[in-house]
Formats: C-alpha cells, structure tokens, sequence
C-alpha cells in the first residue's frame, strides 16, 4: 500500500485502518490456523505490519519535508559487508595474521537493518522496526547500526516501534521532550556514534501478560501519534530535500 495525501497533515486514517484489521484480527487468524504455530503466526503478522506502516510513514514525512517520491526508495533485503579490522589482525599471533592476511576477502560481516531509505541511490537512513523492544534487543539494534555506521558515517539511525519495553518516557508517543530511561541510556552511551532515534506509535508500557492482539488487552492507534512520527522522521529527512 502506497499512501499520498493532498494534505499532509490531515489524519492518515488509512494507517490507524491498517493496524486495526492487522492487529485486531491476528489472534482470530493464528487461532485458526492449523499449520502454524500460533506465537509464530503472530510474530510475523506483527513484524510485517511495522515494517509496511514504516514506509508509509517515511514517505509521508518526506513528502511532508518537499520531497518528490520518485527521489526515495528502500533498500530493504540489501546488506552490507563490513570488513574484518586490520587493526585486529595487527595485533594477532604471527601464524594466525598471516592465515587471515592470505585470505581477508572471506572476512566480513554481512550487516543490514530492516529498512533501508535511500534518496537519490544514496543510503540515508535505516530503521529497525519492532513490534516492541527491550534493552536486551536494544544491544543487538546498536551493534547493528554501529556496523553500517562503519561504511556509513552519517547514516540516521532509527527504531521504530509499536509497544515499548524500554523503561520511561519511550512509552508516551507524545513525549517532547522525550526524557528515556537510565537503562537505555546507559546502553547507548556506549555507542555514541549511533545517535538513535527512538520513535513509538502506541501508549503505555507493553506488558507480556496483556497482548495487544487479544482483544481485551487491545491498544488504540491515535491520529496524534501517528501525526507525530510522521513530523519526527520529516524533520531527519528535511536536509536531504
């Protein structure tokens, strides 16, 4: 689904639609799905559903910030090779050094991140989009994007999610500012090279006992936060217009 609107700061109902049917319906689904496991039915249809309302939500905002669609894309199943660090080598027992110099081009990483937002065929941006995190996931997000941010020095670096686990205020979508918590901040102080931003869609910290896509447990999708991360990635995006 690709969304353009005549006015873009009217509400994007399509998005607060596509999350109801997505999310309302998936423990129906998974329910009655005889060949799949239901955790597993459910994690995908969650996953799918951030990542396809993430690119709608970053080509509002760049048409928002003036931006031409025909300018942007994603990159989303591309990687990245990150090469072994010769400094590493350097400092290798002799034999070992030598075993890996005569064979460097077989070592590295492949490293990627679930969207990648390009303007112009230039990789400007990638984000990790979850249905929740918690700081143990938080880790592996900041390795990720330290790896890229090797090849990529100035690449924005986001996380966008549904539910938080973080701790403090990366609960309120509304949050401005938006104060975290010590844990993650703590984390991230170890990465200060990644500068994530941190984006969440819905209220109140997730909880494993109340699941969003049972019913009674169920989150409401508001037009003043989806209003609001659109305005957060249109301003990352506007130097780039």
């Amino acid at each position: 689904m690709t969304m353009v609107y005549d006015d873009l700061f009217a509400p994007p109902l399509e998005l607060v639609r596509l999350y109801n049917r997505s999310v309302g319906g998936v423990h129906e689904d998974a329910t009655d799905d005889d060949g799949r496991a239901y955790g597993g039915l459910v994690r995908a249809r969650k996953g799918k559903l951030v990542e396809d309302m993430t690119t709608d939500i970053v080509r509002l905002a760049w048409q928002r910030a003036g931006g031409s669609l025909e300018r942007l894309s994603f990159g989303d199943a591309k990687t990245y090779q990150v090469p072994i660090q010769t400094d590493y080598i350097a400092g290798l027992p002799a034999e070992i050094r030598d075993y890996i110099n005569s064979r460097q081009d077989k070592y590295h990483y492949r490293a990627q991140v679930d969207k990648h937002v390009f303007v112009d065929g230039k990789l400007v941006m990638g984000i990790e989009c979850k249905s929740y995190t918690e700081n143990a996931m938080l880790k592996r997000i900041l390795v990720d994007f330290r790896l890229l941010k090797s090849l990529h020095p100035h690449l924005i670096c986001c996380l966008l999610q549904l539910e938080s686990m973080l701790g403090g205020s990366y609960s309120d979508p509304l949050a401005n500012p938006q104060l975290g918590s010590p844990s993650t901040h703590t984390l991230m102080s170890h990465f200060p090279e990644v500068d994530l931003n941190i984006i969440t869609l819905l209220a109140g910290e997730r909880r494993v006992d109340r699941p969003i896509h049972q019913q009674e447990y169920f989150k409401e999708l508001t037009v003043p936060s989806l209003k609001h991360a659109i305005s957060r990635f249109s301003n990352l995006l506007a130097s780039f217009v």
